[in-house]
């Protein structure tokens, strides 16, 4: 619990909304200082709409008065990654070959969801140009910064996202992840992010890399990722690839612990190098599951790094893009993903299909994994949040941003859910965070296991940065 109105969470908010002891009005302009007062240091938001969100908490807070209000979270404060389709704001996805006048003329399906259940739409946050890395700078937009330490990224896609909530800019955000665009930058920022099983929250328009895509909730405590999955995973019918619509409350069962769940600790996945410090604190970390009464074994998960399929799948399906450009408009874009292009161009049908089949198989090895062990849990990210504005550590040797991600891809190839959960800092003041893992269409037990943690190590904010 919090006085700080910009740093409660939308369950607390909700809750006094009800109780009528705190009005959208007045929690909307807390969102809105709070932009004001960190922006210009975070370039976290690219796109401010100030009249829009306080006509929209003037609405909410008549609902809320007159005992009717719209939905979950009417009027709590929102941001959209700049991803998604936003009705009346441009979707630019970072990118300057594109105009920015439109028409925008419908909602993505999360930002519908989240409209229709009174959310206060206050802005969209940055992402690099067509959220293709792991860091957050584009040609659009400039370089985006992490609030524990303004020299260092907040990690990407998402990393707008991530920065703005660790601040307070709002109480829930939507990310997006495709190779670990969710959890990366929650890892950097030490807030909660959920990418949740593919195909649970409906995604229009779907954009690439194809079925490894997942939206899913950026927030700064558990019971809020659960209350904001309850919306965006509601039915869209322009999604034809989306599970069947389960009405169930993600919320149901978060304070039933861990006593009893079979959970894998791996300290590496076999493969990574992890900085040591980032590992002790993960190690500390598995070892609270186990005073929990978790019955938690240290091994691996037992596949093979699948990095060279996954960049395969990966930039195969951004040559599309790039090739559909104008000579003009390659000139515009973010030379990395234009390099990262070219890198893959020569892989062809042989080598697709290859990587389609290192996918199957390591998607069946999961799912037998899983047959033994509940839940997957280790680091989130090998190291900690690194020099803003370059695409990997400087001097590190590495030449991709995948590099320094060895944990979140392989989750994506499986399309099974996965949280990045905050579990300290080190000496830098730098967040690290665990990564639990669980089997498709468990979100359930990632959440609980999720809450667990956090009810017995509580997760940090950083200061405000001023600028």
């Amino acid at each position: 619990m919090t006085d700080d109105l910009a740093m409660m969470s939308a369950t607390e908010l909700v809750g006094q909304y009800r109780r009528k002891t705190l009005s959208p009005v007045e929690v909307t302009e807390a969102a809105l200082t709070r932009i004001e007062q960190c922006d210009g240091a975070l370039n976290a938001m690219c796109h401010l709409d100030p009249d829009s969100a306080r006509a929209a908490a003037r609405e909410s807070e008549a609902r809320w008065q007159a005992g009717s209000p719209m939905g979950l979270v009417d009027g709590v404060p929102t941001t959209i990654k700049d991803a998604l389709l936003t009705k009346g704001w441009p979707t630019r996805r970072g990118s300057r070959t594109g105009p920015a006048d439109g028409p925008w003329d419908e909602d993505g399906a999360a930002t519908a969801s989240l409209r229709a259940h009174g959310a206060v739409l206050i802005g969209k946050t940055t992402t690099p140009e067509f959220g293709w890395k792991g860091v957050t700078d584009s040609p659009l937009t400039g370089i985006t910064r992490n609030p524990w330490n303004l020299e260092r990224t907040p990690s990407g896609s998402s990393g707008g996202a991530a920065a703005a909530c660790a601040v307070g800019m709002g109480a829930l955000h939507v990310g997006t992840d495709g190779a670990g665009s969710i959890r990366m930058p929650a890892a950097f920022t030490g807030i909660y992010g959920l990418k949740p099983t593919f195909g649970r929250v409906p995604i229009y328009p779907m954009n690439m890399p194809g079925t490894i895509i997942h939206h899913g909730p950026m927030t700064r405590t558990v019971a809020d990722a659960a209350l904001m999955l309850n919306i965006i995973s509601e039915p869209d019918p322009r999604d034809w690839t989306a599970l069947p619509y389960d009405p169930r409350d993600w919320r149901v069962g978060l304070e039933e612990g861990v006593a009893g769940l079979r959970i894998a600790y791996s300290r590496d996945f076999g493969y990574a190098d992890v900085d040591p410090e980032v590992a002790e604190l993960v190690e500390k970390a598995a070892q609270v599951f186990a005073d929990l009464g978790a019955n938690v074994e240290e091994t691996d998960p037992g596949f093979e790094d699948p990095c060279e399929a996954f960049g395969t799948y990966y930039f195969v399906r951004f040559r599309p893009l790039v090739d559909m450009m104008s000579d003009e408009q390659r000139d515009l874009m973010d030379p990395g993903l234009v390099r990262s292009v070219d890198e893959y161009r020569d892989r062809g049908i042989a080598e697709s299909l290859a990587a389609d089949s290192v996918r199957l198989m390591l998607g069946r090895h999961m799912n037998l994994f899983h047959q033994t062990y509940d839940l997957l849990i280790s680091p989130q990210m090998p190291l900690t949040a690194f020099e803003a504005g370059v695409e990997v550590p400087v001097g590190s040797g590495m030449t991709g941003w995948m590099d320094w991600s060895p944990f979140t891809y392989p989750l994506n190839f499986t399309q099974q859910p996965a949280a990045s959960v905050p579990c300290g800092l080190t000496s830098e003041g730098l967040p690290a965070a665990i990564q639990i893992a669980g089997p498709r269409y468990r979100e359930d037990l990632v959440l609980r296991a999720s809450r667990a943690y956090e009810s017995a190590c509580p997760f940090v904010m950083p200061a405000l940065p001023e600028g």
